[in-house]
């Protein structure tokens, strides 16, 4: 039998975070609680207190057996980390945050997030607000197939949006697993599943993925103190980019791009210390596979206000940028 006070997965690159903001110290927040990996292995680290924010209530639930050994170090708050400045209430030495669905929801079926296992077509991260298959079942053809091109890079996108029209009305994963195999090719011995992109794009459309994203790093730049640390943890290209061109423009290192365009206001940088991205080693593969696609972006925050990124700027996809992400 599991040991009850263990959490299920090992969380991403933690070894790489821990080593890059030593000492950990004060109130950190961990903006994506899940199974509690990051927060646990932050107050080994050394932290104070961590505040723990989920949009999922099972989360907590998991962490029942655990949590309330550790008394007022952990502070567990349901809501969503768009949100995290004013769900902390205070300052913060730290913040960290691990995008995309986690480990624990891929491996519930029932939560409609694997196209590996059959179950209702949900994929929400909370229990509020439409299911995938309430998205799927009412847009229309065009819309489909606009998430799929731009949260998916689905090349083709009009091609199953097409058979998800025409098999309509889906209400489990494989239902729509197989209307995408019905458009693409069988996959080759190391190849990626047909339906990857496709499952990635209506996840990201139903969670509001890039709008959560992006209020949650302008959040966090409100609640740090000057000296606290942003630690961010990706899973894919869509993503990492806008953390990318966050930090930049977010600590003064956005170029002018051309010459020739109107002059950007100087910036007064919000972070400094920005990281190369960091990558999951030999070592991390070897026992967690899905972390290959994984990247860690950290910086530290200046005494400088709080601000805006021009969101143009940030490399939204098409759909984010109209408000309909």
């Amino acid at each position: 039998m599991a040991d009850p006070t263990t959490p299920p997965h090992v969380p991403v690159l933690i070894r790489p975070l821990i080593a890059a903001v030593a000492p950990v110290q004060g109130v950190w927040l961990d903006g994506t609680f899940g199974a509690g990996g990051y927060t646990r292995a932050l107050l080994d680290a050394g932290a104070a207190q961590v505040i723990g924010i989920d949009r999922d209530p099972a989360a907590f639930e998991l962490a029942a057996p655990w949590a309330g050994a550790l008394g007022a170090r952990l502070r567990l708050v349901e809501g969503t980390f768009s949100e995290l400045d004013s769900l902390a209430g205070e300052p913060l030495d730290g913040v960290v945050l691990d995008l995309g669905v986690s480990s624990m929801q891929l491996d519930q079926p029932e939560r409609g997030f694997s196209f590996l296992r059959d179950g209702p077509l949900d994929m929400r991260m909370g229990d509020e607000g439409p299911s995938a298959a309430d998205l799927l079942n009412h847009a229309s053809e065009g819309e489909i197939a606009d998430i799929l091109f731009h949260y998916g890079e689905e090349r083709a996108a009009r091609r199953i949006a097409r058979a998800i029209i025409a098999a309509r009305p889906l209400t489990r994963t494989s239902d729509l697993v197989a209307a995408v195999e019905r458009c693409l090719p069988r996959a080759k011995p190391g190849q990626s599943h047909p339906a990857t992109r496709s499952f990635q794009a209506i996840r990201i459309w139903v969670n509001d993925e890039f709008r959560q994203l992006i209020e949650g790093l302008e959040a966090a730049e409100r609640a740090l103190k000057p000296g606290g640390w942003l630690a961010v943890v990706s899973f894919h290209s869509l993503e990492d980019r806008v953390v990318k061109r966050f930090f930049a423009a977010r600590s003064g290192a956005e170029g002018q791009g051309n010459r020739y365009a109107p002059a950007r206001a100087v910036v007064v940088p919000a972070f400094s210390n920005v990281a190369k991205p960091i990558a999951p080693d030999a070592e991390e593969l070897a026992v967690n596979p899905r972390a290959r696609s994984a990247r860690l972006r950290i910086a530290r925050r200046t005494a400088a206000p709080a601000g805006h990124a021009d969101r143009a700027s940030l490399g939204l996809p098409a759909p984010a940028l109209q408000g309909d992400a």
